[in-house]
């Protein structure tokens, strides 16, 4: 599936059994909040923090994937609610991208290091 098709999905699953979508702000809160939520998968699994309890960490793959798919699911709800074609926007975002740093990572000598430790 693309973006589109889930785009259509998530619209579906709102409708069905969502009863709505929330208004944008809330929308826009709650990603917010879903991001923080992997921040905080993050500072712990790959930053300096750590877990309060240890069972915690056992799961931290599957609750940063879970995180990223909430996160997926709000912005695409928002995106449906906004009529904006995330497939689109994503294009043009790898085009901008590309046309703007065609080569400056390419000759960025932070990015030599090809062992990083953040990983």
């Amino acid at each position: 599936m693309d973006i589109r098709d889930w785009q259509q999905e998530i619209d579906e699953w709102i409708k069905t059994h969502g009863v709505r979508y929330f208004d944008v702000r809330t929308n826009g809160l709650i990603l917010m909040e879903e991001v923080g939520e992997l921040a905080r998968h993050l500072a712990r699994q790959h930053g300096e923090q750590s877990y309060k309890h240890a069972q915690d960490e056992d799961t931290t793959k599957q609750a940063i994937q879970e995180e990223m798919a909430d996160i997926l699911f709000v912005l695409m709800c928002l995106a449906n609610q906004m009529e904006v074609d995330l497939g689109a926007c994503l294009r043009q975002s790898i085009a901008k991208k590309t046309k703007r740093d065609s080569d400056r990572h390419l000759t960025n000598p932070k990015l030599a290091d090809t062992n990083p430790t953040d990983g």
